[in-house]
């Protein structure tokens, strides 16, 4: 089936070089592509990981697993799109914790009256969240109260400064928890994770990442050509078009598999993966996209332009705090975080409709 699932790829070339097609049309086909192609993406990452060990495995994770979602939104960005691209941020944060993590929970929950995950690795999951809280909360913080005591002033420039500071800094704080997470305690963190052999070669993990990595990039130009047309087609603004559609296209491949890993009753990788996809996002894709601006030539800072950004990963931030807190879910559990999900959802298409 994954293989006739690439067909996506031909027909979305096709459609928009050789028919000419509505860019609807193209838009539907070139997101389906990424999505598709982000799961084979990952599928060979995980191949390399069973080879090169845990260690280095989850550096090849943490350094392919949001392949997808950066191309995606560099190919947006390079447009000047970036509140599209900062409201893609967002949904891929709320996207990948409330409502990846709550189909998994009610998927596994299901067949169970409760499942269960290391509340060790977990509790540090949700520290992270809230340092994704505060580090993107500061610049909207700064931005207000200094265009309040500068009243008329242009602080576009210390906001992208900042903006580039805050970026340094997440990097670096991430790379620290590397390094925390998978050499000096690698024996708490470690979980269930995945075993067996690879089952791909060493020579076809690496083609189907280079080649993955090559057509992402092309069906991306697509999709940021005709991002504005395709919404303005179907009566949508762009930017919830990122928060919803581009956000879950580039993170779709983690649902697939956490869903399989919530059957399974391995909750500790499902919560490894859907809050672990968001922190990543947060604290690697958003700061290299700040740096990646100014070299393309269109800066993008961390003021989130709509405070329902900063409530809605502030929100994530406490309900999965909460959930974690025992160290078990239940279908029911699911089911809520799908229900904010949904309402999150809503507000931004009527927001998006004003």
């Amino acid at each position: 089936m994954s293989y006739a699932l690439l067909l996506f790829v031909p027909l979305s070339l096709a459609l928009r070089y050789l028919l000419d097609a509505r860019p609807l049309w193209v838009f539907i086909a070139s997101a389906a592509a990424i999505a598709v192609l982000a799961d084979w993406l990952r599928r060979a990452t995980e191949q390399l990981a069973e080879r090169a060990g845990s260690a280095i495995g989850g550096l090849l994770n943490v350094s392919f697993g949001n392949t997808a979602e950066l191309v995606l939104a560099l190919f947006v960005l390079s447009r000047a799109q970036i509140r599209v691209v900062q409201a893609q941020i967002t949904g891929s944060i709320i996207g990948t914790t409330l409502l990846f993590l709550g189909i998994s929970a009610l998927v596994g929950g299901t067949r169970r009256t409760r499942q269960t995950f290391n509340p060790a690795s977990a509790g540090l999951l949700s520290t992270l969240l809230f340092l994704v809280v505060v580090a993107i909360l500061l610049p909207a913080v700064f931005d207000v109260t200094e265009r309040a005591a500068r009243a008329g002033a242009n602080i576009s420039l210390t906001d992208e400064s900042l903006s580039l500071g805050v970026s340094v800094v997440l990097l670096l704080l991430y790379a620290a928890n590397l390094v925390y997470t998978l050499v000096t305690h690698r024996d708490v963190f470690a979980g269930d994770a995945p075993s067996g052999a690879a089952q791909w070669s060493l020579a076809r993990a690496l083609i189907v990442m280079a080649a993955g990595t090559a057509l992402i990039a092309i069906e991306a130009e697509l999709v940021s050509a005709a991002l504005e047309a395709a919404s303005a087609q179907l009566g949508l603004s762009p930017v919830f078009m990122g928060v919803v559609v581009l956000a879950l296209v580039g993170t779709a491949s983690d649902l697939f598999a956490a869903v399989v890993f919530a059957r399974q009753d391995k909750m500790d990788i499902v919560f490894s993966m859907c809050i672990g996809s968001a922190i990543q996002i947060a604290l690697v894709v958003a700061p290299v996209l700040v740096l990646a601006s100014w070299i393309i030539g269109h800066a993008m800072n961390l003021v989130f332009g709509s405070p329902l950004d900063l409530f809605a990963i502030a929100s994530t931030a406490f309900i999965v705090r909460a959930v974690a807190a025992d160290g078990e879910t239940t279908w029911f559990e699911g089911l809520l975080l799908i229900g904010v999900y949904m309402l999150f959802a809503l507000a931004y298409y009527f927001e998006s409709s004003a």
